[in-house]
């Protein structure tokens, strides 16, 4: 007779004490609706704001319904940093907490893509030290550095229990990493390479099939709904931690590419396999689809261009003519000569991208109706140190029916983060996920979204919750917004807005974070800050990112000013930081070719395309950024945002109604003054 475990809330309870830590009652909402979830089936989506200890309310059910069930539970997140977070800190002491009254150590493992392990059929045969495809474009400094990465990474394969790049301290370039790894379509398999038995990916697999929690990331989540291809062990329950950038991350993974030089990259690793005219007929095609796009504009593709169809079917055809001469693998190829099974399996893998990819392109117009096709393309023209790089693009147009298709309908799936709710709804997130809309007879829900999301969504359950925060945000927080500044124009930050700046950051002493739209805003404001004041100013790029933040937060009068990244990674609780300003709404780029597109079939289907897509992801990002201010209840502050629509244009109150309940104001006085008696109130260092 089986064991009978302890409840989720007695766990809770256990685990909460064992770490030190203090019972929360909104953790304990959390963790009894996660538990919930699992019991019967039923999706959830679960809004924790920070300090809720979130990662502890739903790993605490998911470990217990793991030990009892005897089936792995997989938690999914956006980034390496909470990724290590779990496994490296809060799985461990969780483990050891919960051992005696599970009665046994719960087993935990993280899982990542091929691609993040080293290769070590590639270190073995010597093709770590083959010169990359694009090494043309290289300085000899380039060359040189790559060079001595790639040795450094051969000597680090004989010490290296993982094999994984994130154990790598310090780091490669990404051009040295591709020289010892391999993707999935690049792989022999582990029964045909030489070296198989030592493979650190398929040990990393094997470790986790046999564990209650696999630990992975977004991208790989996408890859197993996308390729058909199990590469995470079978589980029954799914948690998506960051789940804002699920949607994101899902459209990374299913975006593809074509450039003329991945073409001519992949007739060159086809050169010692086939015939030279059938090499000669993909680089004339590649020549071909070269000189196309230098005379093409930038931007998406409502058709297809003249010239563009017959260019893609010169690529596809010859494509597959070399990927038919190169034939079926001899039998113990890989045995035999492990480096020519390897190269032949690189060529495959890069011939076969470049043919889906043109077929991708070619059909992406079969359907007549925009708002109906799979795929949005567009022209992208891209510069890097004097190289201009011409690339056609491919992206979902939505990416909710294969999430519906491929993680709802398959596993139980909890969704969470500290900003799930835009305009005060679950509804935007969850029609872009795949599920229903809640209300759908909401009025604002259908003025966004039009109709409710595609009726094969069916009988798909899901509930949502919002569990709030333990911060008092109306006692802890003022929202200033700059109502008396113009709105933000394309020719950078005013003297207004610069006169602005340095009066709120004399009023609290430094100790700000600055969150700009550009890299050039955030260094036009550091500079001008560092010529008006005494305080120590910091700008990204001018150190790496952790090391800034590092210096940040150990330095109470510095300030930090920076970009995107900052938005979303940093985590300063106490004295360094009293002031978040934020230079304008962070709405996407009008020009987005994916956005737009995506826009107007929301626009297609009756709804507001503008707030479903443009004002949702300023939202978001929004509510990121403010959540920097407070980061432990004793904090205390106020959050700037210097773009005046949020005050006085008609989505203003849509985009406040996803930020945390702060006391409001457009008086910088009263700011200014709040600002300094919290300077006041700071010990003297």
């Amino acid at each position: 007779m089986s064991r009978e475990l302890p409840n989720v809330p007695d766990l809770l309870k256990l685990a909460v004490r064992s770490l030190g830590g203090k019972e929360r009652q909104n953790q304990l909402t959390m963790a009894s609706a996660v538990a919930h979830s699992i019991d019967t089936g039923e999706h959830l989506a679960v809004q924790a704001g920070t300090g809720t200890g979130k990662s502890l309310a739903y790993l605490v059910p998911s470990v217990r319904h793991a030990v009892e069930s005897g089936r792995t539970v997989v938690v999914s997140t956006a980034t390496i940093a909470l990724q290590r977070q779990l496994v490296d800190r809060d799985m461990p002491r969780l483990a050891e907490a919960l051992k005696p009254a599970l009665g046994r150590l719960p087993r935990f493992a993280i899982l990542k893509g091929r691609g993040n392990y080293l290769c070590m059929n590639k270190i073995h045969t010597g093709m770590a030290q083959d010169d990359p495809p694009d090494a043309e474009l290289f300085d000899a400094f380039a060359v040189s550095r790559l060079g001595r990465e790639v040795q450094r990474l051969t000597k680090w394969s004989s010490d290296t229990e993982t094999g994984d790049r994130d154990d790598l301290v310090p780091g490669v370039s990404d051009h040295a990493w591709r020289q010892v790894s391999v993707s999935a379509r690049e792989c022999l398999g582990k029964s045909r390479c030489p070296v198989g038995e030592d493979c650190f990916a398929e040990r990393a697999r094997a470790e986790a099939a046999q564990v209650d929690v696999v630990v992975t990331n977004h991208a790989m989540l996408a890859i197993d709904a996308i390729s058909g291809i199990a590469v995470l062990p079978e589980h029954d329950v799914v948690v998506i931690d960051e789940a804002h950038e699920l949607v994101d991350r899902v459209t990374g993974v299913a975006t593809a590419e074509l450039a003329a030089s991945a073409i001519s990259g992949a007739a060159r690793r086809a050169v010692k396999l086939v015939e030279e005219q059938d090499v000669d007929r993909l680089e004339a095609a590649s020549e071909g689809w070269a000189d196309l796009l230098e005379e093409l504009p930038a931007g998406r593709w409502d058709a297809l261009p003249d010239g563009v169809g017959m260019a893609l079917a010169a690529v596809r055809d010859a494509a597959w003519n070399v990927r038919t001469a190169i034939g079926p693998a001899k039998p113990g190829m890989a045995a035999a000569d492990p480096e020519a099974a390897a190269a032949r399996n690189a060529a495959l893998s890069a011939i076969d991208e470049i043919h889906d990819s043109a077929v991708r392109v070619l059909t992406a117009f079969d359907e007549p109706d925009p708002a109906k096709r799979k795929d949005v393309v567009w022209l992208s023209v891209e510069e890097n140190r004097g190289n201009v790089r011409r690339v056609v693009r491919m992206a979902p147009l939505s990416v909710g029916g294969l999430l519906r298709a491929s993680l709802f309908a398959e596993s139980t799936v909890v969704l969470t983060s500290a900003t799930l709710t835009v305009g005060g709804s679950f509804d935007g997130l969850a029609v872009n996920w795949g599920l229903p809309p809640e209300s759908p007879a909401r009025s604002d829900t259908a003025t966004a979204t039009g109709k409710e999301a595609p009726s094969d969504a069916g009988p798909l359950r899901w509930n949502s919750l919002d569990v709030g925060s333990p911060f008092d945000h109306a006692k802890s927080g003022i929202l200033y917004v700059a109502r008396h500044l113009p709105p933000p124009g394309r020719d950078g930050l005013s003297p207004a807005f610069m006169d602005e700046i340095e009066e709120l950051v004399t009023a609290a002493g430094g100790r700000t974070l600055g969150l700009f739209s550009s890299m050039r805003a955030a260094k036009a404001a550091a500079e001008e800050m560092r010529g008006r004041l005494d305080v120590p100013i910091l700008c990204q790029g001018d150190d790496a990112t952790g090391t800034l933040v590092k210096k940040f937060s150990e330095d109470e009068p510095t300030t930090l000013f920076g970009t995107l990244s900052l938005w979303q990674g940093v985590d300063v609780p106490g004295p360094s930081l009293s002031l978040v300003i934020l230079d304008r709404i962070p709405f996407p780029r009008p020009d987005d070719p994916l956005l737009v597109a995506r826009q107007q079939a929301v626009e297609s289907r009756g709804g507001n395309g503008f707030l479903s897509v443009a004002a949702n992801h300023a939202a978001l990002l929004l509510a990121q950024g403010v959540g920097r201010l407070l980061r432990s209840t004793d904090d205390k502050g106020v959050v700037a945002i210097l773009d005046s629509r949020l005050a006085t244009a008609r989505y203003g109150g849509y985009l406040r109604a996803s930020l945390p309940p702060f006391w409001e104001t457009a008086d910088p006085k009263v700011v200014r003054q709040a600002l300094a008696r919290i300077a006041a109130s700071r010990p003297s260092s």
